[in-house]
């Protein structure tokens, strides 16, 4: 069994079809083509079914891709390692929105003037979804929320945020922004977002039912709040930064709902590239200079 032929499959089955695999892999569809029918012939089973819009992977090639995937990732781990002298190569981070938002600038202004050779990409998401993709090794680490608490993962507190309620203005309170003339309803991000489970158990606890409404970026939430359109929940950190504070009341909540870790997870097998170790030591002199700055106007307080 070829690597090759293994990278091949991944690619199809990953976009959906042979021409945008054969695009991907900068080769031709007969090779493809080929490639997969020689793979199939050694398993003796067919791992791809075509239709009019590209291929769909049978019973055995669903089976056989999450194998296919470990192996070349694994691959391509031994490769980085064997050659890890200086950060260089890829790098694949994941962070909540608002962690990218607040947390990350710094830290990628500083990794990037050091370590320009490193291709370094972010992928913003809700935690459920970042955690599984650095388990399916799509992603090298990601900052999260904490607790994860999953065998497969390293995870290390890095910051800490308080969360606020936040309301239009006009409301004196959370509750007072409960009782609009449309009802109550929460304007959170899509499902997997630990900030959402946590606003949805902290309103149904005053025995409300709200309407849940679903926003991809944190500037859509914080404008259809303005607008007195519902309420939300995020770090006070994230709204003091935004232009639309000025439109927006902050309520405290109770301590036990207020405060909210975040971790960075990478896998525990996997091998920690100087890229990777690079991008720990920036993001932890920001935690350490975050927490320095916070302390100070504490101290001023």
């Amino acid at each position: 069994m070829e690597l090759s032929d293994l990278r091949v499959f991944v690619a199809v089955a990953r976009t959906g079809g042979i021409t945008r695999a054969a695009a991907e892999l900068h080769t031709v569809q007969s090779s493809i083509s080929a490639r997969v029918a020689g793979l199939e012939r050694e398993l003796g089973a067919i791992l791809l079914r075509r239709h009019s819009r590209g291929v769909a992977l049978t019973a055995a090639g669903e089976q056989f891709f999450g194998y296919a995937q470990r192996i070349t990732s694994l691959a391509d781990e031994a490769r980085r390692a064997v050659r890890d002298e200086k950060p260089c190569g890829t790098l694949r981070i994941g962070a909540m929105e608002t962690t990218a938002g607040i947390r990350l600038p710094p830290v990628l202004e500083s990794y990037t003037a050091a370590w320009p050779d490193v291709d370094l990409s972010v992928l913003t998401g809700p935690t459920e979804s970042l955690v599984a993709l650095v388990k399916d090794h799509a992603l090298d680490g990601a900052l999260v929320a904490g607790p994860v608490d999953d065998e497969e993962l390293h995870e290390e507190e890095v910051f800490t945020e308080e969360l606020v309620a936040i309301t239009a203005l006009r409301h004196r309170d959370l509750d007072d922004a409960l009782r609009g003339p449309n009802g109550p309803r929460l304007l959170v991000f899509r499902a997997g977002c630990s900030y959402r489970r946590r606003i949805e158990a902290v309103v149904r606890s005053r025995g409300v039912k709200p309407k849940v409404l679903d926003y991809g970026t944190v500037e859509g939430i914080l404008g259809c709040v303005a607008a007195g359109l519902g309420v939300t929940m995020l770090p006070k950190a994230l709204i003091e930064h935004s232009g639309l504070r000025h439109r927006l009341r902050l309520h405290r909540i109770a301590p036990a709902d207020a405060t909210v870790t975040t971790v960075f997870v990478h896998r525990r097998d996997a091998h920690v590239t100087m890229a990777l170790k690079e991008f720990h030591r920036h993001l932890h002199a920001a935690a350490d200079h975050s927490a320095l700055e916070s302390s100070k106007v504490a101290l001023q307080l």
